[in-house]
């Protein structure tokens, strides 16, 4: 693991999210994942995800900062209450833009009021737009 690199976290109990995950993996761009259970933690492993935070969402003294540098941070909605949660969790984490990615209704201020800086609603599983290039994240020179 490449300690100078910000790694993208990444929550992924959608499909969306699988797929999002795929991309990155394709596309070679250093992420993370986080999830809160054995199943969530296998089906990551299948695709081929190496770095996997397992976080239990209820015991607050267990949520510690990852030992490398957290950047964007992508939580696919499956459950209002478990993307609530990991908001709190991981907002702390960077000062980069945190992402809520959702099919539901459930009201943007809440996520809002927890630190996601943008809920983006989607009917689909296309995410792709979500990958900047390094052109928009302005590294080119």
């Amino acid at each position: 693991m490449d300690m100078s690199k910000e790694y993208i976290l990444v929550s992924a109990p959608s499909q969306a999210g699988l797929a999002f995950i795929r991309l990155l993996l394709l596309q070679r761009i250093p992420f993370a994942a986080i999830v809160n259970n054995k199943r969530e933690l296998e089906i990551l492993h299948e695709i081929g995800v190496k770095n996997i935070i397992l976080i239990d969402t209820t015991q607050e003294q267990t949520w510690h900062i990852p030992d490398y540098p957290i950047g964007n941070i992508y939580l696919f909605e499956k459950s209002f209450t478990l993307c609530c949660r990991y908001l709190r969790i991981c907002r702390t984490w960077t000062s980069k833009p945190v992402y809520v990615i959702t099919q539901s209704c459930n009201p943007r201020i809440v996520y809002k009021g927890l630190g996601a800086d943008y809920v983006i609603h989607t009917n689909g599983d296309e995410v792709s737009f979500l990958i900047q290039s390094p052109v928009k994240q302005g590294e080119a020179k």
